[in-house]
């Protein structure tokens, strides 16, 4: 069998040729090679043992139950489990909740097949304005893409589109894969996957539209469904656009602005006197608040487009009725093509003053016309048109009642004061798992807004951190901050000090600051699944194939591995937990005596 990375390539290699059509793609899913770094993918993930509607987990993989999926889907007997519907608070708001379909293990195996598949065909070919689910990607470069081309921006259309990932037409969809894969037998598993349904309270639903949130396929099937959106505003954008600098000229009230400076200036080299300095300094603040081009000129109008999974916005340079005018047609295309709705409470046309609400940051256009002096000494304005961003004040507040580190009380007076407050929650937990629960939070929350311009405001956000840790430490030892601060703090700085197997430690409580950065931070910040890449040896997939049991020595072809979802369940009282527990690993390849003698 062919090495899956390198069939991966290969189907890279073909991608960006025009009209080429893919075929014998179902083979692939004869390939054990394919699902054991499929397994190595799924089995690092959070919910990795979560069981689905059939009750199975990863537990108990081998290579025979790999093989059981392949015979199914060699004489296309193979059919999907209905998933399993659980619905979670959504996180802007905790009242509603989303559906969230969880697979069965073997489903999540097949899903994972065909997603490393599907990307390796649609990917080099998606758009350069779409960053969600992507490699190298994040809600970072999609934001530093909107800083750096969408200055100038008059307008903002925010689009939101109605229960999205719910509302895909599976006709639609099936039509976008058949422009690039002949191969009905792979279309055909495609139809499987979007019907299978969902089981909720013991009752089996039918699926006729969407792809399930939860599915490993969801967000590849996304991106290539709303891919036909990127290349329609890809195509608008060159129809729409109206910019040339040969037929861009500088507004009349600008000329004559600086027309009138130069008169003054010359005149202040003839005679410098308190009066002729004034009168300079006059028309230089005129010509400094006057704009270099008229605010509507019809010489020169552009569209900007961003997007990041489903939700994207566009910056018109134009008058508001182009705006309204991109928005109509982006909501006809959607509604005629894509079978997709806009939302008309949330689909707004923003002035780029004011403050636009995306990726959980609050973008607007600065008009800020302070000047300052260039290289060459010459006056510029360089902050007029740029884009800022800002950290919603409700974010972090929101984090830190998400988290219950503080209440809001009313003085005397009446005004409202924040109080701290321990979270009894921890205080059974050590001191070292305490601090390194809080540096986290902290650290993940500048991580993700780092970019802002007024990232500093997260100096509150800590200090309430703080406070709230030290009256948890407080509470722990039933003792006072003061005997805390006593205790654990030295040159201003926080410690706690632990032992492992390197030694003596000590964890700081996180006093970096909180400093403006402008690139992306590292993936694992995202809030969405990063993606998986697999240039690392599949250490699983040896195990099976090595054919020994870790426990006992055994040599066996039937080879099973046994897994748990974190550490911290291992309770050191079977052999094989206290292998685990020495490894710090979470699955062990036993033989079937063991694997029955540890669930036994």
């Amino acid at each position: 069998m062919r090495n899956p990375i390198h069939v991966l390539k290969s189907l890279e290699e073909n991608a960006c040729k025009q009209g080429y059509k893919y075929e014998r793609l179902y083979r692939n899913l004869y390939n054990p090679e394919f699902y054991l770094l499929a397994f190595k993918n799924i089995a690092t993930s959070q919910g990795s043992m979560t069981a689905g509607s059939d009750g199975m987990t990863l537990d108990d993989m081998s290579m025979a139950r790999i093989n059981r999926i392949i015979a199914a889907l060699k004489d296309h007997s193979y059919q999907p489990h209905p998933a399993r519907r659980e619905y979670i608070a959504k996180k802007n708001n905790a009242a509603k909740t989303r559906p969230l379909g969880i697979p069965s293990t073997d489903d999540k195996l097949v899903q994972e097949v065909i997603r490393m598949i599907l990307e390796a065909i649609y990917e080099p070919v998606f758009s350069q304005n779409s960053h969600g689910f992507r490699p190298h990607r994040s809600c970072h470069t999609a934001l530093l893409e909107v800083q750096t081309c969408f200055r100038g921006a008059k307008w903002i259309v925010e689009g939101d589109i109605k229960a999205c990932f719910d509302s895909f037409d599976h006709h639609v969809l099936i039509d976008r894969l058949r422009k690039r894969i002949a191969d009905e037998y792979f279309i055909s598993l495609m139809w499987k996957f979007l019907r299978a349904g969902y089981m909720e309270q013991w009752t089996y639903h039918q699926t006729y539209s969407g792809t399930p949130q939860g599915s490993g396929m969801s967000p590849i099937l996304a991106n290539i469904y709303l891919s036909e959106l990127d290349r329609f505003m890809a195509e608008y954008k060159q129809d729409f656009d109206v910019a040339t600098k040969q037929n861009r000229a500088p507004s009349k009230e600008y000329g004559k602005a600086k027309w009138e400076y130069q008169k003054c200036k010359e005149a202040l080299t003839q005679e410098r006197t308190a009066e002729s300095i004034r009168v300079f300094k006059d028309a230089q603040q005129r010509m400094m608040s006057t704009l270099y081009y008229p605010a509507i000129d019809p010489n020169f109008v552009k569209i900007q487009y961003n997007r990041y999974a489903d939700d994207f916005i566009i910056g018109v340079i134009g008058s508001k009725d182009d705006a309204e005018r991109v928005k109509a047609d982006v909501k006809e295309f959607l509604q005629n093509k894509l079978k997709l709705t806009l939302s008309d409470e949330k689909t707004k046309v923003t002035h780029s003053s004011k403050l636009v609400r995306y990726l959980g940051y609050d973008v607007t256009v600065s008009r800020d016309k302070s000047a300052k002096r260039d290289n060459s000494g010459t006056l510029r304005r360089f902050w007029y048109g740029q884009v800022k961003l800002y950290v919603p004040k409700e974010k972090w507040v929101g984090k830190l009642q998400e988290y219950r580190t503080f209440k809001i009380v009313k003085d005397e007076n009446g005004n409202e004061r924040w109080k701290p407050l321990h979270r009894g929650y921890l205080m059974n937990k050590p001191e070292i798992d305490i601090i390194s629960k809080y540096n986290a939070e902290i650290r993940g929350l500048y991580n993700f807004y780092r970019l802002a311009n007024n990232v500093s405001v997260l100096n509150k956000f800590a200090y309430i951190m703080e406070s709230s840790m030290l009256k948890t430490f407080a509470a722990k030892g039933n003792t006072t901050i003061n005997k805390i601060l006593k205790k654990h703090k030295k040159d201003g700085i926080f410690r706690v000090e632990y032992t492992n197997k390197a030694g003596k430690q000590c964890c700081e409580f996180y006093h970096d600051g909180f400093v403006r950065k402008e690139v992306a931070a590292p993936a694992f910040t995202d809030i969405l699944p990063p993606y998986r890449k697999y240039d690392k040896p599949n250490s699983l997939a040896g195990k099976l194939k090595a054919g020994v049991c870790e426990l006992c020595g055994a040599i066996t072809k039937d080879i099973r591995i046994h897994y748990v979802r974190t550490l911290k369940e291992l309770t050191g009282k079977t052999e094989a937990e206290l292998l685990m527990m020495k490894r710090r690993r979470k699955s062990l390849a036993l033989c079937p005596t063991c694997h029955e003698k540890e669930h036994a």
